[in-house]
């Protein structure tokens, strides 16, 4: 039986990731220690996704672990052995980095590098999947000359008219600091695969979402925006008049990239990942897709102040991704993936319901 190692295995991806292995017959290695509540309290705890992967996979081994401990981290790859590795650890958010700068960048950075050193000591020849993010670009895509529409920015520039290539620089633009340690990650990842001669990929991820998001303010848009309309709660907008734009993928599509690589891997490949143009929304275009779903309107205030860093408009180029592995492409639309968002947030409430006394 094959094993697979997964960092950050109780988060978004993470778990989707150990479904979906475990469904093809691996053996599942997660490693979590529930950091993210740690950064964002008790509404970003995962546990809950902890208790469903192990309630669900019969060979599912968790692993209490904090990427940052080196020795540890060494010792564990070694004794698993796994045949592959997803490392979907991170402190994913780039407005709580600027507060928590040391916990940010020993965990994206120093992590990482904790994870290449142990798999390269152990093999060189296993595939190392790398959750990267398009915050390695920086600001620098709002460069881009754009046209306001009436719901939404868009790319004024046809040289962009599939989205943002992974050629784009990533240098002379402001990161956040989060993203200035996730590009320490992403240039590493490539290094051990270009000097180690190691398979690994960094996949540039746009907006990744799906019903096991335990979306915050701070970081999960899509998760984040349909909780706050479920629960009838006040959605803040932080500038660009509401207009800016994002591409979505679904947990499951991103799994499903993961495994075609693993089947085939590259040596230090980069890949944006991200719904694509057809799969892209504004804040105000996603207020009225949640709405079509719930039947409720959203209740938001407006921020004039927008976050720093942020993306005017991004939405993914797919080509590279779709000419190296043609068999992939995206499943999960837009309008499927506000559905099943909105019906986990009500199963979650049902539960709750029948657990009070």
């Amino acid at each position: 039986m094959k094993r697979l190692l997964v960092t950050g295995s109780s988060g978004l991806i993470g778990s989707e990731v150990c479904m979906h292995f475990a469904q093809l017959g691996w053996r599942i290695y997660g490693v979590d220690n529930n950091q993210r509540a740690v950064f964002f309290g008790p509404n970003g705890d995962n546990r809950r996704n902890q208790k469903r992967l192990q309630s669900t996979i019969r060979d599912f081994f968790h692993v209490e672990l904090d990427i940052r401990d080196r020795d540890d981290l060494i010792k564990l790859v070694a004794s698993v052995r796994p045949d592959a590795i997803v490392h979907t650890a991170a402190q994913p958010s780039h407005d709580r980095a600027a507060s928590i700068p040391f916990e940010d960048f020993d965990t994206n950075a120093v992590g990482t590098v904790n994870l290449l050193e142990a798999a390269r000591r152990y093999r060189t020849d296993i595939p190392f999947v790398h959750l990267s993010t398009n915050k390695v670009y920086g600001d620098a895509p709002n460069e881009i000359a754009m046209t306001e529409l009436d719901t939404r920015w868009e790319y004024a520039d046809k040289t962009y008219v599939h989205g943002i290539p992974e050629t784009f620089r990533i240098d002379q633009s402001k990161h956040s600091l989060f993203g200035a340690s996730k590009v320490a990650a992403d240039i590493y990842v490539q290094e051990y695969g270009r000097y180690f001669n190691m398979p690994t990929v960094c996949l540039r991820g746009g907006c990744l979402t799906g019903p096991h998001h335990s979306g915050v303010e701070l970081h999960g848009f899509l998760s984040y925006l349909v909780k706050c309309n479920f629960q009838e709660r006040e959605y803040t907008v932080f500038g660009y008049k509401g207009k800016q734009v994002r591409d979505n993928i679904h947990s499951y599509d991103v799994a499903r990239f993961i495994e075609d690589f693993i089947d085939a891997p590259r040596i230090g490949e980069v890949y944006n990942i991200g719904g694509g143009k057809e799969n892209s929304c504004s804040i105000l275009e996603a207020f009225g897709m949640i709405s079509s779903v719930s039947g409720k309107e959203m209740i938001y205030t407006y921020n004039e102040n927008s976050r720093i860093g942020d993306h005017i408009c991004y939405y993914s180029d797919l080509r590279k991704m779709k000419s190296h592995y043609p068999g992939w492409d995206i499943t999960k639309t837009l309008q499927t993936t506000f559905q099943e968002i909105y019906e986990t947030q009500m199963a979650r409430q049902e539960r709750t319901i029948l657990q009070v006394p």
